[in-house]
């Protein structure tokens, strides 16, 4: 059965989490402690850092579970 995408915002940035891809890496949740926390019931924070480093972090998910759209 498939899981619906997760939807996190921000006034600066949208970043959507696919669980049907997560390979569990943790790599998200390593690099960007305060933003990624998987023991909080909202576990993708995007405005708990600034955006370029939430987006850099995004771009290091190995199989792409993580996006992001910056807000114009």
């Amino acid at each position: 059965m498939t899981k619906p995408t997760q939807k996190y915002e921000s006034p600066q940035m949208t970043v959507t989490f696919d669980p049907n891809i997560c390979e569990h890496s943790g790599v998200c949740v390593q690099g960007l402690p305060a933003v990624f926390d998987v023991n909080r019931k909202r576990w993708i924070r995007p405005e708990a850092a600034p955006v370029d480093e939430v987006a850099a972090q995004v771009e290091r998910c190995p199989s792409g579970a993580l996006q992001y759209r910056k807000s114009p």
